[in-house]
C-alpha cells in the first residue's frame, strides 16, 4: 500500500501535505480501497471557517456515504473542480489529481496532533 513519507495522516483515513500555511487534504489509498468505486464527492464549504473535525463534505462510493473531517481549523480555500466531472479521481489517484480541498490553515499547531507515515502504517496494518 502506498504511503507517501512527506505526509501527514488521520484515524479518518485522510491525508495532508502541507506548503506554507496552506494544507492540501485528501482521502487515502487505504480509505479509497475500502470505500470501492467513488461515484460522487460533495464539497459545499469553500470559503468557509471549519474547526478541526467538523465536516466538510461527504464522498459517496457504490457501497457507502462516508463525511470528510477537517484535519486542521481554518478557510476552505479551494475546492478541487475536476471531482465533481471524474469523482474516480479518487481511486485513480488518491494522493495528486484526486485531493479534495486546500485549507488557509488558523493554527499550524494542531499538525502535531496528525500522524506520521510511519504511525499510519500501524494503524491500517
Amino acid at each position: 500500500m502506498n504511503i507517501p513519507e512527506n505526509l501527514k495522516y488521520t484515524k479518518d483515513h485522510e491525508w495532508v501535505k502541507v506548503d506554507g500555511d496552506i494544507a492540501t487534504v485528501g482521502v487515502t489509498e487505504f480509505a479509497q480501497q475500502q470505500l470501492g468505486d467513488v461515484v460522487f464527492v460533495e464539497i459545499e464549504t469553500e470559503g468557509e471557517e471549519l474547526n478541526k473535525g467538523d465536516v466538510y463534505g461527504t464522498i459517496e462510493a457504490v457501497k457507502t456515504v462516508s463525511d470528510m473531517y477537517m484535519p486542521v481549523s481554518g478557510e476552505v480555500s479551494e475546492v478541487n473542480p475536476n471531482l465533481e466531472d471524474a469523482p474516480e479521481t479518487v481511486n485513480e489517484d488518491p494522493y495528486e489529481k484526486g485531493w479534495m480541498i486546500k485549507i488557509k490553515m488558523s493554527d499550524q499547531k494542531e499538525l502535531n496532533d496528525l500522524m506520521s507515515a510511519t504511525d499510519y502504517e500501524k494503524e491500517v496494518s
